[in-house]
């Protein structure tokens, strides 16, 4: 059996680790959502042509003509912005859990300006912040979810 030294400092080392891999994905997944949004344009053509001949066939048919792109696009939006959710419980823990809506607004508004501002091609868009708030709602509501269905039970008195 370890002594309790031994496995405080192994809880540590192992804490630390994992703060470190927390952090290098949390950076790669912030580069990927600078890369995709504050590009000129999204998408190369050969995408948006692909997109456009699926969003045409969805239209032909009488029970996916529903699925527009405006609908494609936000719910595009929501899933790019679930991660952050996981992440900010992640980093601020289950108590944390308001910061996820928080830095979803901040960052989508922080993304929907510099679109405004420096990126004539891109249009910012008030829809973007309600997806993109909802996407780090929903990845906070999982995180949340997760830490109830992961946590001992506590005996009745």
């Amino acid at each position: 059996m370890a002594a309790p030294a031994e496995e405080s400092t192994a809880l540590r080392v192992h804490r630390a680790a994992a703060r470190v891999v927390l952090a290098i994905l949390s950076g790669l997944y912030l580069w990927a959502v600078a890369w995709m949004t504050l590009r000129a344009r999204p998408y190369g053509s050969d995408i948006a042509a692909a997109l456009d001949r699926l969003l045409a066939w969805f239209a032909q048919r009488e029970s996916t003509a529903w699925i527009t792109f405006d609908r494609v696009e936000f719910g595009a939006n929501v899933a790019m912005f679930v991660p952050l959710g996981i992440f900010a419980v992640l980093w601020f823990g289950v108590r944390g859990w308001w910061t996820a809506p928080v830095l979803g607004l901040l960052a989508s508004g922080a993304i929907e300006f510099a679109q405004a501002l420096f990126l004539d091609a891109r249009v910012a868009d008030v829809r973007d912040l309600v997806a993109n708030t909802l996407g780090a709602v929903i990845g906070m509501l999982l995180m949340l979810l997760l830490a109830f269905l992961l946590s001992p039970s506590r005996p009745r008195r």
